[in-house]
């Protein structure tokens, strides 16, 4: 070994990508005196890992555009000292140095100390894998362009191969990463196949917004199989390249290539070792200047925990987004120019074959979890003015707090206008806004991009009117009880909406007709239903008028039929279990 110095100040930086790179670039613009290394395990740095999946098929053409710096451009720029192939292998925070070793043998050199004024660590997160793969079996995970390089000269070998049945693929996991491989493999012409363990894709969702995604992705022709896991990636025989996927039920899967997507563990090993606590969530602990338990030591990006933005709690939350702004923050503080950090939405976005999905704070799932009252709001409006051409319907979920009108959360599934609703919506609760003050956002409009009403305020005066008391509202998961607890159930629909279908238990009777004909069930409590709930707001607000004790379902038959598809798959699930 050797140890190098240096009177300049030195800032270490394990790590060069989203975070690790924002801070070394933002820090050299602050200080050009100061000597920045980074040390980096894979062989690129500053890379667009989120890109990475749309290679696969080709969207994104161009490999190399995705390698935004190389460390000769980061030299030349901005006299940044970026090392690939080196791996940060020990800290000794007593001396403040960090041992560095090359990780490829061809990368030459033995281990380097180097001294550092601050280490920033931004070491992101460890793929999980499959409990069992055997030597030689085509598992690839993708973090990195290495892995890219691997997956793309896999396929290439297989495409290539003699023989004319369908490539196929394995996909294990249906998180964020899950979903996008999948698609591009199957864009690619591979049989794809989703392996999830839990009873939906994107588990962060709730399963009555999940679960149209699924049907979503069967019909485009990718295999989903719900409530199963793979226990092993074995060969499909001797000298084989073709994998044998072994889920918990003993079925198996033969796969030419196997994508593991089954989520992340936080790279924590060299903090760990050096002593440095770890938040309740399992990563790095840091304050909201990202300093660690060791103030010379910083941590960013998927190995550091998060403050949750809705009550404080530590969380894990792997988005690039998060990372650069976290990394630009570190910077600052170093140069002596310190902002406290915003808490963590967790506010992301995917395409799913072609639906978008996105999401920011809480799911139901969790307030309910988490003690919280919750008044919940589904609605289902078309994207722009249904008159101009190319309106697409979505949907969206509002989670507010019952007791402080807080906004907790909102979900949204569709194609066009999602990303700017949950944007809205993601802005509105980082300001502070209650849910009923949706209803004041002025928000751009002309009939090609929104609608006089936009959906956001839609959400903000539905809301008004629960909070008032002006309407009441059950769940789709309510309904049931309500049903066999004696409540007349009216379906308010106009005759042209049955043929989408009917809820069972259901008595037809329109809007235009219920004056006529309320008196048939005087006396007993009343559950209304349209197509989205807000014919039925309608129609219950006639009822109450006329003295009756009235709820209206929310978000209609189109919510009801979603929750019945997360039941159904919920119950796919189980069996897959059962039979493991």
């Amino acid at each position: 070994m050797h140890q190098t110095d240096s009177r300049a100040p030195r800032t270490v930086i394990v790590g060069g990508v989203a975070g690790g790179m924002s801070a070394a670039t933002r820090l050299r613009r602050l200080d050009e005196r100061r000597e920045i290394v980074v040390l980096e395990r894979s062989g690129a740095v500053s890379f667009a890992n989120c890109g990475l999946p749309y290679h696969v098929s080709g969207v994104i053409a161009d490999r190399d555009g995705l390698a935004l710096q190389t460390p000769e451009r980061l030299a030349e720029r901005f006299r940044i000292d970026a090392r690939t192939h080196r791996e940060a292998v020990a800290i000794d925070r007593g001396a403040k140095t960090v041992t560095v070793r090359p990780v490829r043998p061809d990368a030459g050199g033995p281990d380097e100390i180097l001294r550092y004024d601050e280490l920033v660590l931004s070491p992101g997160a460890t793929p999980r894998l499959p409990g069992r793969v055997a030597a030689g079996a085509p598992v690839f995970a993708l973090r990195t362009l290495d892995d890219l390089d691997e997956i793309m000269a896999a396929l290439d070998a297989v495409e290539r191969a003699p023989g004319a049945r369908p490539a196929r693929a394995v996909v294990l996991g249906g998180g964020y990463i899950g979903v996008e491989v999948a698609d591009n493999l199957h864009r690619r012409g591979f049989a794809t196949t989703i392996v999830q363990r839990s009873a939906q894709l994107l588990p962060g969702f709730d399963p009555e917004m999940a679960a149209p995604l699924v049907e979503h992705v069967r019909g485009r022709g990718v295999d989903v199989r719900l409530g199963r896991e793979a226990t092993a990636v074995d060969l499909e025989r001797a000298g084989s390249r073709t994998g044998l996927v072994v889920l918990d039920d003993g079925s198996s899967l033969a796969a030419d290539v196997v994508i593991a997507a089954m989520g992340v563990v936080p790279e924590v090993g060299l903090a760990v070792a050096a002593g440095l606590e770890l938040g309740a969530s399992g990563g790095i602990a840091v304050d909201e200047h990202h300093r660690t338990s060791d103030p010379a030591i910083f941590a960013v990006g998927d190995a550091a925990e998060k403050r949750d933005a809705v009550d404080g709690s530590g969380r894990l939350v792997a988005l690039a987004g998060l990372a650069n702004r976290h990394g630009r923050a570190v910077a600052d503080v170093i140069a002596g120019a310190p902002a406290p950090t915003r808490a963590a939405l967790g506010t992301a976005i995917v395409d799913v074959l072609g639906l978008t999905a996105a999401m920011t704070g809480w799911s139901e799932a969790t307030a309910a979890a988490r003690g919280r009252r919750v008044r919940v709001i589904h609605t289902h409006p078309f994207s722009h003015a249904t008159y101009f051409p190319g309106a697409a319907p979505m949907s969206l979920k509002l989670v507010v707090d019952a007791d402080t009108d807080r906004i907790l959360g909102a979900q949204a599934v569709g194609t066009d206008g999602v990303d700017r609703r949950i944007d809205v919506i993601a802005t509105a609760m980082s300001a502070g806004l209650a849910a009923g003050d949706l209803a004041d956002l002025e928000l751009a409009y002309a009939p090609q991009y929104g609608q006089a009403k936009d959906p956001v305020n839609l959400l903000g005066a539905i809301d008004r009117n629960l909070a008032d008391g002006f309407d009441r509202t059950i769940q789709w998961h309510e309904l049931d009880d309500a049903i066999a607890a004696g409540a007349v159930f009216l379906d308010v629909r106009a005759e042209g909406q049955l043929a989408e279908g009917t809820i069972p238990g259901a008595t037809w009777i329109p809007v235009e007709a219920l004056r006529d004909r309320h008196l048939e069930f005087a006396g007993r409590p009343v559950v209304v239903h349209c197509r989205v709930g807000q014919g039925a707001h309608t129609a219950a607000r006639l009822l109450a008028e006329l003295g009756h004790d009235v709820v209206n379902l929310d978000g209609g038959y189109l919510t009801w039929r979603a929750g019945r598809l997360a039941r159904q798959h919920a119950a796919e699930a189980a069996d897959a279990a059962r039979a493991a």
